[in-house]
């Protein structure tokens, strides 16, 4: 629930409204033809934690070379610190918006609130909260209700596939693989499930080798709930935004913030706070998924203890806090470098559509080799779902490169 809720973060939230914006009902359908897709991916991830023990970027350090290895963690740490910038930006453009104090004061304020409870908190109390904070996601399900959209013109879109052969659309389909299909969120999948199994007394890598069946039922039930929960947070969104801004002529938007300012006089007030307010709420969910998985990665990279279970003033984990730290505060310098948080929303999104294949690509042979996965290697339609991602998203970059103007 925690990864599909964070799947939701700021970034998506404002590309998802661009999308709705743009396109209308029309990008309805890719809610369905991504959710195979995601479900693989982050099954495969939990698959590889549950069974080795390790994080996706242990598993690469021990059977890939060095370059690789970097490469992987280069590609997910940078990715991070733009999203990590873009939601931070976001969500204090959001606050600015609902106080009147200017973002300048808000957007730090949130970095700081996020890193002093990633670092002073337990695992258990993180996994606790976050697991309520998934409610305000729910909000963008009640905006759409309150937007009183066309629903046979919903279900119509729903089931029939439309594409469009223009940059816009192709930009916006790699923005919306992207913000599903996430690097980060392969990163946190596997690790969360090495937290789980050292709550459980798993402390050492030899005593959370393998997987049982009903664990691995477990795990596969927890996959596809979590991201069936963020592909109908999606779906709502762009329901939302194509009820009331591409309904009344409004099809250029560049952000969420410009979404709920919208949705005031054309679904009113309700549809405008709960828009707001589930944009920062999500924000609170991905940010702290953000800067985890790269201190996931680069602890694990680098054989460094790296745990949310350890407290930052124990002193136990001190690589993997520094990594939360740096990442926050990069993101945080992006905000502040004169780079405009409004189309970092959105591009960030795109970056990581760009990003996630070859990331991808390494998450499937590992799944697949017998070496790595023993017995609990990828069953084929696994497999095959994990490359058909793969095409799908580098054709779809491909697409976007060649039609943009």
């Amino acid at each position: 629930m925690i990864t599909g809720a964070a799947d939701d973060d700021p970034s998506g939230i404002s590309t998802y409204s661009v999308t709705g914006a743009a396109f209308g009902y029309a990008p309805l359908w890719t809610a369905l033809f991504s959710f195979p897709l995601m479900v693989a991916v982050q099954m495969m991830c939990a698959r590889l934690g549950l069974v080795t023990g390790e994080g996706l970027a242990g598993v690469i350090r021990g059977r890939y070379s060095r370059w690789v290895l970097w490469g992987s963690c280069t590609l997910l740490v940078v990715a991070n610190t733009v999203n990590i910038g873009a939601d931070l930006g976001g969500m204090g453009k959001v606050t600015e918006m609902l106080t009147g104090v200017n973002s300048v004061y808000w957007t730090p304020l949130y970095a700081l609130v996020i890193g002093s409870f990633l670092m002073w908190s337990s695992y258990y109390t993180i996994a606790r909260i976050f697991k309520w904070l998934t409610l305000v996601l729910f909000s963008y399900v009640l905006a759409a209700f309150f937007a009183k959209p066309d629903w046979a013109a919903v279900i119509r879109a729903t089931f029939i596939p439309r594409v469009e052969w223009t940059g816009l659309y192709w930009a916006t389909f790699v923005g919306l693989f992207g913000t599903t299909i996430s690097p980060y969120l392969f990163f946190w999948q596997a690790s969360q499930e090495v937290e789980e199994e050292r709550e459980h007394g798993g402390l050492t890598v030899e005593s959370r080798l393998g997987a049982t069946n009903f664990e691995l039922r477990k795990s596969r039930t927890d996959v596809v709930t979590g991201m069936f929960f963020s592909n109908l947070i999606m779906y709502f969104i762009i329901l939302t935004t194509a009820a009331t801004l591409h309904a009344h002529g409004k099809t250029t938007i560049a952000t969420a913030r410009e979404a709920a300012e919208a949705l005031r006089p054309l679904a009113g007030d309700g549809a405008y706070w709960l828009f707001s307010l589930g944009l920062v709420g999500a924000g609170m969910i991905g940010v702290p998924v953000l800067a985890g998985s790269s201190a996931y990665a680069v602890s694990e990279g680098a054989a460094w203890r790296g745990s949310l279970a350890d407290r930052a003033s124990a002193g136990l984990s001190r690589g993997f806090y520094g990594v939360i730290a740096v990442g926050l505060a990069l993101g945080l310098a992006l905000d502040y470098a004169g780079f405009n948080a409004v189309s970092m929303l959105f591009w960030s999104a795109v970056l990581n559509g760009v990003l996630a294949p070859p990331l991808v690509v390494i998450v499937v042979l590992l799944t697949s080799n017998p070496a790595v996965m023993g017995a609990r290697s990828n069953p084929v339609w696994l497999a095959a779902l994990g490359w058909v991602t793969v095409v799908v998203m580098t054709l779809a970059s491909c697409a976007m490169f060649v039609t943009w103007k």
